[in-house]
């Protein structure tokens, strides 16, 4: 009696482990999650982008990215102003054009631990720049390289880095839409 209650509790068990065990992120449809009233990622592309609200200057936007990364546990070790390389060869850069990039090594360093050739595509890359809209007058935007796209280029991609992947998207995607908006 006593063993066959050992045994039942023992396939109790087992059969409760591998209930919470996470499911499979499916490679055709890993994405990072948006919030309400973001628009929807294209899964055929590697940018998101974001056009800055009314009101919102870039300096806001850069102060907003700053604040929110130390929150979310990102550092910022470098910062690219390309369009400011661009003026010095002597082209109009045609508005702003500047690069920052947010590590988040708790995330990270599980994607690269399981494969390192995913250094090629760290640290993560939000851009700020300026386009022309439909009536040719310059609109600021925020726009991020997907890591999860990225994650397409690895070759059978653990579990693991695939939920942190998803994870760092979604993270780097809730900066960006409170950034648009200039929020701290």
């Amino acid at each position: 009696m006593l063993k066959s209650l050992l045994m039942v509790g023992l396939i109790f068990l087992i059969s409760a482990c591998v209930a919470f065990k996470p499911l499979p992120v499916n490679q055709a449809t890993l994405i990072g999650k948006v919030s309400a009233g973001m628009p929807a990622i294209d899964p055929n592309s590697s940018i998101y982008e974001l056009p800055v609200k009314a009101g919102v200057n870039y300096q806001e936007v850069v102060d907003s990215l700053k604040s929110l990364s130390v929150g979310l546990n990102f550092v910022n070790p470098a910062n690219f102003p390309i369009g400011e390389h661009i003026k010095q060869r002597g082209i109009d850069p045609q508005g702003i054009k500047d690069v920052y990039s947010f590590c988040n090594l708790s995330l990270g360093t599980e994607i690269i631990l399981d494969h390192p050739e995913f250094l090629v595509f760290v640290p993560c890359r939000i851009a700020i720049y300026e386009k022309p809209d439909t009536n040719k007058k310059l609109q600021l935007y925020i726009g991020l390289a997907r890591p999860t796209f990225d994650l397409k280029s690895i070759k059978n991609p653990t579990l693991r880095a695939q939920q942190a992947a998803q994870a760092l998207e979604s993270a780097l995607l809730e900066m960006i839409d409170k950034a648009s908006r200039g929020d701290l």
